[in-house]
């Protein structure tokens, strides 16, 4: 399947240019736009929560999005490098046409691939660092540290982290990448957050959702 994603921030904007462009493209390469996907909605709201979300789960391997820029996906580096990383995970090709971007089976994406391994690995070393750091200070503040009483596995996943969530999501980070760093559903995060993390500002849960 070929998939033409349109994204405008505003009603003051039209989806019509993108369109054009993305068609006009499509024939020079000889494709045919299998289907449209087109929203309008600012690119700070957290993927899951835009119809990019809902293409991104039923995508599959071999298929291609084509969009006018890579800015169309979001508006922070993080966002876009998420996107990206979980279509190159899926076998799903990304082609931009104003950046001329690439995402597919060739020298450029698998240099991608290593530098999303390596940002990966680097985060989660920090992620490490930053949780003994914080229970070191919580255990030198006297708070008692474990599993709470009548606690689930689930919740004994994210306990210990809440500093680290809060870092994540004061980055731009979705509740869905948490929920994939952790092992634990979307849900669980939201849940997790909202029983155990009251103190996290208000707006930060909403963008995050």
């Amino acid at each position: 399947m070929i998939y033409g994603y349109i994204r405008v921030s505003s009603d003051k904007q039209t989806v019509e240019n993108q369109r054009f462009e993305i068609r006009r493209f499509a024939k020079v390469q000889g494709l045919a736009i299998d289907q449209w996907i087109s929203e309008t909605i600012s690119g700070t709201k957290s993927v899951d929560k835009r119809k990019l979300g809902i293409l991104l789960e039923d995508v599959s391997k071999g298929d291609l999005i084509i969009c006018s820029e890579l800015s169309r996906l979001g508006r922070s580096l993080f966002m876009i490098m998420d996107v990206l990383s979980l279509c190159m995970s899926k076998g799903v090709r990304i082609w931009t046409i104003k950046d001329n971007y690439r995402l597919g089976d060739d020298i450029q994406s698998k240099v991608l691939a290593f530098a999303f391994g390596l940002s990966a690995e680097i985060e989660r070393n920090l992620i490490s660092q930053r949780t003994k750091e914080a229970l070191a200070r919580r255990r030198a503040e006297g708070v008692v540290l474990g599993r709470p009483v009548g606690s689930s596995p689930a919740k004994v996943k994210l306990t210990g982290h809440e500093d680290d969530i809060r870092a994540m999501l004061s980055e731009g980070r979705t509740k869905a990448y948490i929920a994939r760093r952790y092992g634990v559903h979307r849900a669980t995060v939201g849940r997790f957050i909202n029983s155990r993390m009251g103190e996290v500002d208000k707006s930060d849960s909403c963008t995050n959702e």
